[in-house]
């Protein structure tokens, strides 16, 4: 799921490859504002068909935040 996160970060939000590990900060160390954070979810229900709730974005803190919550999410 990482290497499937990473390849949306790369290609669609042009993050730098080498930023992106599960401990990197979405605001802090990728510098994501409001709308980039709500361009990665939509992304990420495009592409894995899982629908996030609003209350569950708020828990995307970390690239691994969004990794597990993609994990547990496809397997359902």
């Amino acid at each position: 799921m990482f290497e499937k996160l990473k390849d949306i970060l790369v290609e669609e939000m042009s993050i730098n490859p080498s930023d992106i590990t599960l401990d990197a900060e979405l605001v802090g160390d990728l510098d994501f504002n409001s709308l980039e954070l709500a361009d990665l979810v939509l992304l990420c229900e495009d592409r894995f068909g899982v629908t996030v709730s609003d209350d569950d974005i708020r828990t995307f803190l970390t690239v691994g935040d969004v990794c597990k919550y993609m994990e547990r999410s496809v397997q359902n």
